[in-house]
């Protein structure tokens, strides 16, 4: 499944499977919580898509490399 998320007036896809739908929520409360973290914030403006897997959210760059964060 895909839904889109919004994070500091940028929308980014996020791919996830039905079983994943609760870690997608705390996604959502995780991205409030780096909200004033700038270091996040100049990362974001470079994250092409989102990809949940299990508690682990994975944002890839345009380039192709990969953050991992843990949405738990």
């Amino acid at each position: 499944m895909m839904k889109i998320i919004t994070f500091k007036s940028r929308s980014v896809p996020v791919y996830y499977t039905n079983e994943q739908a609760a870690s997608v929520e705390q996604l959502h409360h995780k991205l409030r919580e780096m909200e004033l973290n700038f270091d996040f914030r100049k990362k974001w403006k470079r994250i092409s898509k989102v990809e949940v897997v299990r508690e682990v959210a994975i944002f890839q760059y345009s380039d192709g490399t990969k953050l991992y964060l843990e949405v738990s």
